[in-house]
């Protein structure tokens, strides 16, 4: 299904919000100190684009518009409606987004989860795998993710991108994650965590872009940033919920399947 576009009224970004909220968002979206994964970070431009869409707006950082629909949220979400983005507003941003990812549920509170049978994995057509990867991940996961992909590409900004949406990895073999993850020394739950979503065939790591210089999975915040900021990113923000994906935030190219169980 191709996402309906509506016409819509363009967005009052000019009505009134609780005084000097605007100037406190624009100054600690690049200043703030924080580690809101466990890692130290600066700013919160990785985060700007899942908290506009799920407080419900358009309107940019710099303007009344955006402290005013987060003040709305956070007033819905019992805290105090100051419009301003803190530490007390993004926990409850955060427990939302991975209470929608199943494999959060059970990461770290119970055995891994076994991984699927082989009969059970499909695998990708050399067109939708990074550099020729193969690639591997459950049949009806696959189904959604070639139905969503179809649909994203009537974008033209990410049609006239080849790389946009392929997959640089999903199904990985648990054995070998474990190997590698303690070869290379990051075994930390961020960068390579011991107990995988990969592991389940659920998970994809998707191409959404990068920045000169990094990898499409390097966690760099530099990275990052332009990640966010790229039409398919963006793209899959508003539409990817509709075919079952789900992403963990801390790496824009990082989605879940969750039409099935783990």
């Amino acid at each position: 299904m191709v996402p309906m576009v509506v016409a819509a009224m363009p967005e009052n970004c000019t009505i009134s919000a609780p005084a000097g909220a605007l100037a406190a968002n624009v100054a600690s979206l690049g200043t703030m100190a924080w580690a809101p994964f466990g890692r130290p970070e600066t700013g919160w431009t990785v985060y700007y684009p899942r908290v506009a869409v799920d407080i419900g707006t358009t309107c940019p950082v710099a303007s009344e518009g955006f402290a005013a629909k987060l003040a709305g949220w956070q007033a819905s979400h019992h805290l105090a409606p100051t419009g301003v983005f803190d530490l007390l507003t993004f926990p409850a941003m955060k427990a939302k987004w991975q209470a929608a990812r199943p494999f959060a549920h059970i990461n770290g509170k119970t055995n891994c989860p076994p991984p699927p049978p082989p009969e059970a994995l499909a695998t990708a057509a050399p067109r939708e795998s990074f550099v020729g990867k193969t690639i591997q991940l459950r049949t009806a996961a696959l189904a959604a993710y070639r139905a969503m992909v179809a649909d994203a590409r009537h974008d033209p900004a990410i049609a006239a991108e080849r790389r946009s949406l392929t997959i640089f990895s999903a199904y990985r073999d648990p054995d070998a994650d474990a190997a590698r993850c303690t070869a290379e020394g990051n075994c930390n739950g961020i960068v390579r965590a011991t107990c995988s979503a990969h592991r389940t065939g659920l998970a994809l790591d998707m191409w959404v872009g990068q920045a000169p210089g990094y990898g499409p999975d390097s966690t760099a915040d530099a990275n990052r940033a332009a990640m966010v900021a790229s039409p398919a990113y963006r793209w899959l923000l508003v539409h990817a919920k509709q075919y079952g994906f789900v992403n963990y935030v801390f790496e824009p190219w990082h989605w879940e399947w969750t039409g099935e169980p783990i």
